[in-house]
């Protein structure tokens, strides 16, 4: 089975948390503090194997979960960092979180890593907060949260070559002719459902492989039919064949056929309208009146390069692979047109480190939210007073105190972060 597009979740590792530890030692009664850091948690990279054609493994295990580091000791000594969870993709796959649409990776080569998730800083332990006006602090940080989201996985496919047309032109036929590919023919539209791919040899001792890729109907650029899923696979191609049925036997007409999937590609990805093509105009062997060649050329264009063939019969197949590779030589390899091609994490959006926004529940209280905020809620040991006296000091030093009186607080008032409540006291 192909599978070339699955949802999954992901889970980096928080941070071990920080202790709260002093020097215990013969003859030193007054031990500094000696609370270790928790280690880090471990990261989850995407790591591309070429021995990978699909992402079958992800349909039935679509839960991912990094290990978390651990937490501080005593002694000042620090919790150990996780090992990263590696998850092997095939060549072409695209990352996406699914919430927001943004790519996060486009992994293409063999061996190429990239961080999809971020484990979480350990948090820090009692010794590291030590000073002059505190020298023996009664609180640690517990680790930060690990990043955890649904990211959306498309697998497009690495071929040199893609056979396009409408269902039923013999495209099939062409690949089963041409190399040891077993594809699934037959008298009936989309017999092809997924994509197959097969390795071409020359009589000259070229190589190269060919996609032959599920059939387009029009509308396909909107997702018509198996429309997304097969233009999303041409996109990787270095040159098209394009394939008609030129005998009209299917009640179509071959020049509209032509110009309906060229328009649909453009819609699509104006980009694959640059790419080298061929037309090759199969099933030769069915056509009673050779004035309907003619006609194709004059109505496409006298500069299109156009080849006619049998599939069937293997009539001028050897002539087109010749003038394939001989294309695939003079053609550099496709560049993606995405943003992030350096094989690393790219993080569109910045956000402000201190932006929050205050609003109010159904119940009159203030609600507080914002990435910096919640990761420090989660970061304090709220079963310390200490610890709540620091996280008291970081909502003032961020505006939060201000922006709520702003909004109308008054001592007494409930202040909610991440379900936790305080009471406001001015």
């Amino acid at each position: 089975m192909f599978i070339d597009q699955v949802d999954i979740y992901l889970k980096a590792g928080n941070g071990g948390n920080g202790i709260v530890a002093y020097r215990r030692e013969k003859y030193v009664p007054l031990g500094g503090p000696a609370g270790g850091d928790g280690g880090n948690g471990a990261d989850i990279i995407f790591e591309v194997d070429e021995g990978l054609r699909t992402l079958m493994d992800f349909r039935y295990q679509r839960h991912f979960k990094a290990k978390h580091g651990q937490n501080g000791m005593s002694s000042n000594a620090h919790g150990r960092n996780s090992e990263p969870l590696v998850l092997k993709v095939p060549p072409g796959t695209i990352v996406k979180r699914k919430d927001t649409g943004e790519t996060l990776a486009d992994l293409v080569h063999h061996g190429a890593q990239m961080v999809i998730a971020k484990g979480g800083r350990g948090g820090r332990g009692n010794s590291r907060f030590a000073s002059s006006r505190n020298p023996a602090p009664d609180f640690a940080e517990n680790g930060e949260p690990g990043e955890e989201f649904e990211v959306t996985m498309e697998l497009k496919l690495l071929a040199d070559v893609g056979l396009v047309g409408f269902p039923s032109v013999g495209k099939s036929t062409i690949l089963s002719a041409v190399s040891k590919a077993k594809a699934k023919t037959g008298d009936y539209p989309f017999t092809t459902i997924k994509p197959n791919l097969g390795v071409v040899q020359t009589g000259d001792g070229r190589s190269f492989v060919m996609a032959d890729l599920p059939g387009l109907i029009e509308g396909a650029s909107e997702g018509t039919g198996l429309g997304h899923q097969f233009l999303r696979h041409v996109e990787r191609t270095r040159v098209i064949v394009h394939v008609i049925d030129i005998s009209g036997l299917e009640g179509r007409d071959p020049i509209d056929d032509y110009r309906i999937i060229r328009e649909e590609m453009g819609l699509y990805n104006e980009s694959l309208l640059k790419r080298p093509e061929i037309i090759v105009l199969n099933k030769v062997d069915l056509v009673e009146d050779d004035e309907i060649f003619e006609q194709f050329r004059s109505a496409i264009g006298e500069d299109k390069e156009i080849h006619e063939i049998s599939a069937a019969t293997r009539q001028n197949l050897d002539t087109v692979l010749y003038r394939v590779a001989d294309l695939l030589e003079e053609t550099p390899e496709t560049e993606e047109v995405v943003e992030e091609t350096d094989h690393r994490v790219l993080y569109r959006y910045e956000k402000d480190p201190d932006a929050f926004k205050i609003s109010r529940d159904d119940d009159g209280a203030f609600v507080v939210t914002g990435d910096a905020i919640e990761r420090m809620f989660k970061m304090t040991d709220f079963n310390r007073e200490a610890a709540i006296r620091r996280f008291a000091r970081q909502m003032r030093s961020m505006g939060i105190d201000d922006a709520l009186r702003e909004r109308g607080i008054q001592t007494g008032d409930t202040v909610r972060i991440l379900g936790g409540e305080f009471e406001f006291v001015e």
